[in-house]
């Protein structure tokens, strides 16, 4: 028996190393399905495919508990933040603070986000998604809208299941996004960064972003698991990602802010809040 262990051994090992070959262990991260690049009239834009994702999480504020499954329909959503050009060539004025034709534009109020988006959904004879009366989108609309909130993080993980989507060092924030720590208090261009894995740059840092749902504390606790539009009505609206003032904390894929849609004053925050489009993916 003592002549036949050795070989044994060699034989259960053999074993076990072409299971471990041959299926991934919990632990292993599981591939992403690429985004496809989509040059639209006045964006480039990324499919980003159908999913489920744990939203949230447990090691950041009460607003982002409990960590919970959703399911997100596919969407384009625009790979840059939108820039100032873009901007101005659509709504005829340039609001920005830190004045530049590729650097995001901000000082924007979330009534001017969903304003620009009715005006290019025009401009591409697409059916606009606001109405510019009651505020109320019309998700079936074919034109740009602002993201909501579940389909914000779930672009901005991009797959990952991490503080944001490169890791969790914080360390690394630098190499990825404009954040209090590198930006010199200022924005900068869009797309100077490194993209996500699914093509889209600066979720992390340069402006924080408008979404289209109102801001509830306790959402999370009684959000749909399909596809979530945030509570009916409430004072605010959510901002996500974090700006070139934002510590690393604030700039994680979980993190969530919120303002007034509507408040005239810059010095409230303004001069960090931007904004970027989606639109549905209806077919696709």
């Amino acid at each position: 028996m003592k002549n036949k262990l050795p070989g044994l051994f060699l034989i259960i090992g053999a074993i076990s190393l072409a299971l471990s070959c041959g299926q991934p262990t919990a632990d292993a991260p599981q591939p992403v399905q690429a985004a496809k690049i989509v040059k639209m009239p006045n964006a480039e834009m990324a499919l980003i495919p159908a999913g489920t994702f744990t939203m949230g999480s447990a090691a950041g504020a009460d607003d982002v508990k409990p960590a919970h499954k959703v399911s997100v329909s596919a969407f384009y959503m625009d790979t840059r933040e939108v820039a100032q050009k873009s901007y101005e060539d659509l709504m005829g004025v340039n609001i920005s603070k830190f004045e530049g034709d590729e650097n995001p534009v901000e000082q924007v109020r979330w009534t001017q986000a969903v304003k620009y988006c009715n005006a290019r959904s025009r401009a591409e004879n697409l059916k606009p998604c606001y109405d510019e009366t009651t505020w109320q989108c019309d998700f079936s609309a074919n034109g740009y809208r602002l993201p909501t909130e579940a389909e914000w993080e779930y672009a901005c993980r991009a797959g990952t299941s991490t503080a944001y989507s490169f890791g969790d060092d914080a360390a690394q924030l630098k190499s990825f996004g404009w954040f209090k720590g590198n930006s010199e208090k200022k924005t900068h261009p869009v797309g100077a960064k490194p993209p996500n894995a699914w093509g889209l740059h600066d979720m992390h840092g340069n402006v924080a972003e408008w979404c289209n749902d109102f801001y509830a504390a306790d959402y999370y606790a009684s959000s749909p698991a399909k596809d979530p539009r945030g509570p009916d009505q409430a004072p605010k609206r959510v901002i996500r990602g974090g700006s070139w003032n934002s510590p690393p904390e604030k700039c994680t894929s979980w993190f969530r802010a919120a303002d007034a849609p509507g408040l005239p004053d810059v010095c409230l925050g303004y001069d960090v809040y931007g904004f970027r489009c989606v639109k549905s993916a209806a077919g696709n």
